[in-house]
């Protein structure tokens, strides 16, 4: 049986808030079996890898250089794409879904990729006001949301 893959997308530095939601956003995502995809990096990435960690889950991380020793500590997979920036719509047709964390214009890039291949979207803290965005106030209703738009969608 395949695995839930989900996405958590967010810049590569982040407050000290947003650190902590993608950390416990990371651990609920590995507490419900799914495998987390990221961009592999520090800030948001990291913190999802983090927590995803903590919970025993796995995390794929596909790094937009060449080396796989960019990725943070705590990406399991690891897969170095070479692309810079195109990764980001790997990344949006790996997952079934995407959680958006705080972020930058990347992570709209992100969010608007997976728009347009009719991925669901979750945002926590992230791009307020885009049509078809699933919006959250915490990290549980994020995940919560996120897993059952996957079970909704089957």
């Amino acid at each position: 049986m395949r695995q839930l893959m989900v996405g958590v997308i967010g810049a590569g530095t982040t407050t000290s808030a947003g650190y902590e939601a993608a950390r416990q956003v990371g651990y609920l995502i590995a507490r419900a079996g799914a495998v987390l995809v990221c961009g592999g990096l520090g800030g948001v990435m990291e913190a999802a890898c983090r927590g995803a960690c903590e919970a025993g889950g796995q995390t794929l991380g596909l790094l937009p250089g060449p080396e796989a020793a960019q990725a943070n500590p705590w990406v399991t997979l690891v897969v170095p794409t070479n692309l810079g920036h195109a990764r980001n719509v790997i990344i949006a047709h790996t997952a079934q879904v995407l959680i958006a964390v705080e972020g930058e214009f990347g992570t709209l890039s992100e969010m608007a990729i997976g728009l347009k291949l009719g991925k669901p979207v979750v945002a926590l803290g992230s791009w307020p006001g885009l049509p078809g965005v699933i919006y959250t106030n915490t990290p549980a209703e994020a995940v919560a949301r996120a897993i059952e738009a996957i079970h909704d969608s089957k």
